[in-house]
C-alpha cells in the first residue's frame, strides 16, 4: 500500500471538513457582505469560523484576518508592519520559511536593512547573539517561527518577545506547522502578529489566516473592498473558511490524541534509524522538537535521489520545504545550522499524519534499509 509522509507539505483533507463545507459550496450563495438574509447566512458562518480559529490559538476573534494561505499571511505581516513605517532593520531566523525569508529579503530594495538571526547546529535561536543583534541599532520587526517546518525544531518564542518588546519592535510568529500539532497561545507568547495554515491541519487549500494585535499598524496588501477590518478585500471564500474553521476546531479537540499518536511514530522511525549505518538526524538534541516530524540524511546519497527511490517503492516523503523543492540546492535550514553542503544535500524529511501506522514506519524502515545496503 502506497504510504504518504509528507504531511508538512499538506495533508488529506479531513471527511468531516469536507461534510461541513459541501453545504456553502451548493448552498447558502449568498455574499457574506450583503445585507439581506443570504448575506447574513454566509457571514454567520464566517464569523462561526473566525472564533474557532481564534479559540485555537488563544486569540480573540477580531484578531483574526483570512489569507489565501500562510505565504500571504507572513507577506502581510511583514510588509503590513513596513510599508507605512520609516526603513531601520528587519531580523529573521535563518531556518525560516521562503514564505519569510524572501518577504523580508525583498524590503532592502526599499531601504530597510535586513538580517538573519543565527541558530546553534541543533537549529536553536543564539540567544546572546540575538540579544546583542537587537541593541546594534532601532528594529521594527523581528520574525521567527513557532517549529521548523523541515526539522521540527521548536523556538521559545515566548523568551524571543520579552527581547523583542525591549527593544520596541514587534514580534510575529509563522505559526503554520505549529498549529494543531502543539498548543499555542497567542496572548500568552506575546507575540504580536502570527501566520496559520488550513491544509497544514486537514483543512482546505488556499485559506488561511493572520492573527494581529490590536495594537499594531498594519497596511493592506491590495486595495479595493472593506473586508477584514480593510486590510485584506476581496469576497470571502465562504466554503473554504467553513472548512478552515472545523479543521481548526477538530485539531483543539483531537490534539492531545494526535500529538501522543504522532510522537510514538517518531521514536519508533529514530530507534530504527539508528540501526542503519550512515544516519545522521538533524536537530536530535534540540530541546523540543514537533512530534510528528524528522529529517535525516543517509550518507552518500542525494535526498531527491534518494527520495525518487522511495517513491518507486510507494513511499511519499521530502527532502525539505515543499515550497523549496526542484531547485537542487541544500536546504537553506540546515546550511543556517552549520551542516555541511554536501551531507545538507543529502536530507530527507519525513513528517506524519494523524492516519499514520506503525506498520508503515516498519514499511518505510525496510526499504530505507535495502536502499541503505545497495550503496
Amino acid at each position: 500500500m502506497p504510504v504518504y509522509f509528507d504531511n508538512n507539505a499538506t495533508t488529506r483533507l479531513d471527511p468531516r471538513v469536507l461534510e461541513a463545507m459541501l453545504p456553502y459550496l451548493s448552498g447558502p450563495y449568498g455574499n457574506a457582505s450583503s445585507l439581506h438574509r443570504f448575506g447574513r447566512v454566509a457571514r454567520d458562518a464566517v464569523e462561526t469560523a473566525r472564533a474557532q480559529i481564534a479559540a485555537l490559538v488563544g486569540a480573540q476573534p477580531g484578531e483574526v484576518i483570512w489569507t489565501s494561505g500562510g505565504t500571504e499571511a507572513n507577506n502581510l505581516a511583514i510588509k503590513g508592519v513596513t510599508d507605512h513605517a520609516t526603513p531601520s532593520r528587519v531580523l529573521y531566523g535563518v531556518t525560516e520559511h521562503p514564505a519569510v525569508m524572501e518577504t523580508a529579503e525583498s524590503l532592502k530594495a526599499r531601504g530597510w536593512d535586513v538580517e538573519p538571526i543565527a541558530v546553534s547546529h541543533d537549529g536553536v535561536i543564539l540567544w546572546d547573539e540575538f540579544a546583542a543583534q537587537l541593541r546594534l541599532a532601532p528594529v521594527k520587526l523581528v520574525a521567527l517561527m513557532r517549529a521548523n517546518n523541515e526539522t521540527g525544531v521548536i523556538q521559545d518564542v515566548s523568551d524571543a518577545a520579552t527581547l523583542v518588546h525591549g527593544a520596541r519592535a514587534w514580534l510575529h510568529v509563522d505559526a503554520v506547522q505549529a498549529a494543531g500539532k502543539m498548543p499555542l497561545d497567542f496572548s500568552e507568547l506575546g507575540c504580536d502578529l502570527m501566520s496559520l495554515s488550513s491544509h497544514k491541519i486537514y483543512g482546505p487549500k488556499g485559506i488561511g489566516a493572520l492573527i494581529v494585535s490590536s495594537e499594531v499598524e498594519l497596511s493592506p496588501l491590495h486595495h479595493g473592498g472593506a473586508q477584514e477590518r480593510g486590510l485584506r478585500g476581496g469576497t470571502e471564500n465562504v466554503a473554504a473558511i467553513v472548512g478552515f474553521g472545523v479543521a481548526a476546531d477538530l485539531a483543539a479537540q483531537e490534539l492531545v490524541e494526535r500529538s501522543a499518536h504522532a510522537l510514538a511514530l517518531r521514536e519508533r522511525l529514530e530507534a530504527g534509524l539508528r540501526e542503519i549505518s550512515g544516519i545522521e538526524i538533524f536537530g536530535a538534541a534540540a530541546p523540543q522538537r514537533l512530534a510528528n516530524t524528522l529529517q535525516f540524511a543517509l550518507h552518500g546519497y542525494d535526498g531527491e535521489a534518494l527520495l525518487m527511490q522511495l517513491d518507486r517503492k510507494g513511499i511519499a516523503v521530502s527532502s525539505g520545504s515543499a515550497c523549496a523543492s526542484g531547485r537542487g540546492e541544500p536546504s537553506h535550514v540546515l546550511i543556517g545550522m552549520g551542516i555541511a553542503p554536501d551531507v545538507a544535500k543529502g536530507a530527507i524529511r519525513v513528517s506524519f499524519g494523524k492516519d499514520n501506522t506503525e506498520a508503515e514506519v516498519a514499511q518505510f524502515l525496510s526499504a530505507l534499509q535495502a536502499v541503505a545496503q545497495s550503496r
